[in-house]
């Protein structure tokens, strides 16, 4: 209650709740300095409602919702009422979206500076091997997504195989490479739009790619969800991306926002949007790429799917495996 009883440390926690957010950017929220964020910061994690993740240099922080004991949730549900109707939450809020979205610039200024030479940086950083997840997944009969597509090098790999490549992105540059290295290709439907609300219906496709992708987005989890949700009953996720690393330069060279996943955060993400058998191999390294490790992380979306309104939405089925 001591915690909870200051309106900056409740004010941070609502901003916590919602996103996971760096000290700068608490700082840019509450238009506080840098030290009163870090000792108010301190005392929560102390008292156990926030929880930090280091990503390179700097720390990442959010509510501990998962952690709290009901108890503290309730006392958190009763502040959270009173606060989030306040002027000070409301202007927080905005300048949370004002944030979220600088991330977002700071990414596609990459992109739109980068396309051209996309494919040649890829393979120097992250080295040929990086399609061999794809052997086990083609299936001349199925309908792929290939979600954050780029340039379309993977979606034409894919389109001989199978009977359908839905290639999505947000870039306008990189869709402009991608329709000129897919030109001709009959079976290829490329669709600009965002991997939080993707372009596609639900249950559309039976596989649903995400290569080399997620560590640009805001909110993986969302993303993963959204995958999901264009996936037929018995449907497959594959990710494919970094490991954990320290490679701090990346964010700022090529706008990385995530420095790698490690299997039990996306297993917890890939759990909670309904996915079962999941799977998380490191790909062998590449004497060549200059970049991270990376894995790739499989799972299934239950065979069995309920109606609810007009979406079918597969039953959530505990994790089986993890390499």
């Amino acid at each position: 209650m001591t915690a909870l009883a200051d309106p900056t440390r409740s004010r941070l926690l609502l901003a916590l709740e919602r996103n996971e957010l760096s000290v700068n950017e608490l700082q840019s929220i509450l238009q506080l300095p840098q030290s009163t964020i870090s000792r108010h910061l301190k005392m929560l994690s102390a008292e156990g409602w926030v929880e930090a993740r280091a990503e390179g240099t700097s720390r990442h922080y959010r509510l501990a919702s998962d952690t709290l004991d009901p108890t503290s949730r309730r006392l958190w549900h009763i502040v959270r009422d009173e606060v989030m109707h306040t002027s000070a939450a409301d202007h927080d809020a905005r300048r949370t979206q004002a944030v979220l979205a600088e991330r977002s610039t700071r990414s596609q200024q990459f992109f739109s500076t980068s396309a051209g030479q996309w494919d040649r940086m890829r393979l120097e950083l992250f080295g040929r091997r990086a399609d061999v997840a794809l052997l086990g997944l083609l299936d001349e009969s199925w309908a792929v997504a290939d979600l954050g597509c780029g340039t379309g090098a993977i979606t034409q790999s894919l389109a001989p195989f199978v009977e359908r490549v839905i290639a999505v992105d947000e870039s306008g540059a990189m869709l402009a490479a991608a329709r000129k290295r897919l030109h001709g290709i009959e079976n290829v439907d490329i669709r600009n739009g965002r991997l939080e609300a993707l372009p596609l219906a639900d249950g559309e496709v039976d596989v649903a790619l995400v290569f080399l992708v997620l560590h640009y987005v805001n909110d993986p989890a969302r993303v993963i969800s959204e995958a999901v949700r264009v996936l037929k009953p018995g449907g497959r996720l594959l990710v494919l991306d970094m490991m954990p690393h320290d490679r701090q330069d990346l964010r700022q060279a090529m706008g990385h926002l995530w420095q790698g996943f490690d299997a039990a955060t996306l297993g917890a993400w890939m759990q909670a949007a309904g996915l079962e058998s999941f799977r998380y191999n490191a790909l062998p390294a590449d004497p060549d790429a200059k970049g991270p490790l990376l894995f790739a992380a499989t799972g299934k979306r239950s065979a069995v799917a309920t109606k609810s309104g007009s979406r079918e939405k597969a039953d959530a089925v505990p994790l089986m495996k993890t390499a």
